[in-house]
């Protein structure tokens, strides 16, 4: 609520928010996905304007704050943001140099690794499993739910989610969130018998606070162990550890106070060419052409001009067929470490599906389109093909809807102002299968099976029970093979099948929401504030440049993936380590560092 409240040029003197805010910016949910380089105090636009247009920055920054920050508010990585920004408050103040003995330098090289949603990302992926781990779930949870008005019924539905979500997880009895808060313990069967809901925020709120003391007393500390271990074994970090090794020298080092003293002049990257009307519909569907088509360049060589990148993970059979690999996934939850529970043949639930079992093989099918795939960096851009044909949005709605997940539901919003309730109705189930998809593959967390047990049968009782499923326009057998798996909370093939036909009913209306959102950038944008008529406005990107904005979304997608709960979060490797070394929140930090690295390798 108080970042709601805040002029968006304050906010985006803040080098951290500004770092999330562009994670956000560039979730391929929305039609125009913008980049701002604090630094330099530069705009980077996708697509861009007609290069003879003058676009003022407070025009820009006043469609942001009305039609992008109130979206960013309602997302994980918003939550993301405030949990972060109280570990840094805590890391530069004088109470944690007290009680954990830091000098000014180790707070520098602990802010640098948390800082940013890369740095959440990593320290997330750190205390996975552990009881830090579901401290900070507990705390994300809280904090969205405090923030919600439980009078308003707009907001009950979602209250009431979250108060269920925290039963069946956190607030069991034997879990860690009731272990450690022993301060509050007494008052908790008290707490389920109260009638007043500020006595019941109140108790959520000093579980809350006791959560967050520990991960910042204990968990944040064994980080810092953990991340000065990492550099020193990193090579591409020996600058990092080099300047670290240097501060502590300076006792009269002075911390950081997180936000610019004076910014840039703000200014809008000037477009370059003209060659077609603005429509970020067609520029989303001509770079999922050029990825889709270019994974056929994997096995590719090109006479005279070999390129020895670094190696990446998942990369070094890039001679092989193309094949669907972890990252070709990008929104289906992947086991790193249970390789066996897999949405392709795994272990998804306590029984081996029966009747369903031929569909299994069919999954990989179903998932091709779910997300755009990585391209390895060993294929030069040169040898990216040139496009044909231009691809249907039905193609690329899979990537989109897994990004509206992590983006605040703008295309929701946008069916519920159209009065469309059957389709925002199968956009929540389209939500809610994604959502229960990582749950029901993931053995290992904590209170996993409550959770999964608790949100299959929301499932059923929300949407395929007898008096709802004539609402839905599916296939009654879709419906029921979900039915049949659901029920007993267990894994299910159908779930693609359910979404990809649910796809094929959104897919006109989220058309309609993109030309809605190039029509109201426009109106921002255009000179005297009049809607500019559509011919020769933006410049057709070139297959270089869509292939590296390819890179950037897809990045960004599996990034706030991971912070959502819809991807899970992968295990510490060097690349990160790489990319720590390679980041520069006023460069743009975590959105552009992954792109960079593919930069330096190819």
């Amino acid at each position: 609520a108080t970042i709601a409240s805040t002029e968006i040029g304050l906010l985006l003197r803040d080098d951290v928010f500004v770092d999330f805010f562009n994670t956000f910016l560039n979730l391929p949910v929305f039609g125009q996905t913008p980049i701002y380089f604090s630094g330099t105090g530069q705009w980077d636009l996708w697509p861009e304007l007609p290069s003879h247009w003058d676009p003022s920055p407070a025009a820009l920054l006043a469609w942001l704050e009305k039609h992008r920050l109130p979206h960013f508010c309602k997302s994980s990585l918003c939550l993301h943001l405030v949990l972060c920004q109280k570990l840094l408050g805590f890391i530069r103040s004088g109470e944690a140099a007290e009680l954990l003995n830091w000098q000014s330098a180790d707070q520098w090289l602990l802010e640098k690794c948390i800082s940013g949603s890369q740095g959440m990302r990593h320290f997330r992926a750190f205390i996975q499993g552990t009881a830090g781990g579901e401290l900070t779930d507990f705390w994300l949870t809280t904090e969205r739910l405090l923030d919600l008005d439980e009078s308003d019924t707009s907001q009950r539905d979602l209250y009431l989610s979250l108060i269920h979500r925290l039963k069946a997880t956190h607030l069991r009895e034997g879990s860690s969130v009731i272990t450690l808060c022993t301060t509050i313990i007494g008052s908790l069967p008290k707490a389920k018998h109260i009638q007043s809901i500020s006595n019941r925020r109140d108790i959520l709120r000093n579980m809350q606070e006791q959560a967050l003391f520990m991960i910042q007393s204990y968990w944040l500390p064994k980080f810092f162990t953990h991340c000065k271990m990492g550099i020193e074994e990193e090579e591409s970090c020996q600058p990092l550890l080099q300047e670290y090794q240097e501060r502590l020298l300076q006792a009269d080092w002075q911390e950081p106070s997180g936000c610019s003293e004076t910014l840039p002049t703000m200014h809008i990257k000037r477009g370059q060419g003209l060659s077609g009307p603005y429509c970020s519909r067609k520029a989303k569907a001509k770079m999922w052409a050029l990825v889709k088509q270019g994974r056929g360049t994997q096995g590719m060589k090109m006479p005279g001009f070999q390129v020895k990148p670094e190696r990446q993970p998942g990369l070094a059979e890039s001679t092989r067929e193309p094949h669907l690999d972890k990252d070709d996934l990008g929104s289906i939850p992947q086991q790193s470490e249970h390789p066996a529970n897999t949405a392709c043949g795994g272990k998804g639930s306590p029984r081996r599906p029966g009747p369903d079992a031929e569909q299994v093989v069919r999954l990989e099918d179903l998932c091709k389109e779910k997300v755009l795939s990585n391209l390895p960096s060993s294929a030069p851009l040169i040898l990216l093909p040139s496009l044909k044909e231009p691809v249907k949005t039905l193609s690329f709605l899979h990537w989109a809807l897994s990004a509206e997940t992590c983006a605040g539901r703008p295309f929701r919003g946008f069916l519920k102002h159209q009065n469309r309730s059957m389709e925002t109705h199968l956009l929540d189930l389209w939500h809610d299968l994604e959502e229960f998809l990582p749950v029901v593959l993931d053995s290992s967390r904590e209170n996993g099976f409550f959770l999964r047990h608790l949100t299959g049968d929301k499932i059923c009782k929300t949407y395929l029970e007898e008096d709802s499923t004539e609402k839905l326009p599916l296939k009654t057998r879709t419906l029921t093979g979900l039915w049949n798996r659901l029920i007993f909370g267990e894994f299910s093939p159908w779930i693609f099948r359910t979404q990809k036909e649910i796809c094929k009913v959104l897919c006109c209306f989220y058309e309609e929401f993109l030309a809605d959102d190039d029509r109201t950038f426009l109106q921002f944008m255009s000179p005297g504030n009049d809607v500019p008529v559509p011919e020769k406005q933006s410049r057709t990107a070139g297959r270089a440049e869509c292939f590296l904005l390819s890179q950037r979304l897809n990045q960004t997608l599996k990034l706030s993936q991971a912070l959502h709960g819809t991807r899970n979060l992968e295990g510490v490797s060097s690349e990160y380590w790489q990319l720590l070394a390679a980041q520069d929140l006023q460069k743009g930090g975590s959105t552009q560092a992954e792109v960079e690295l593919l930069l330096c390798s190819t």
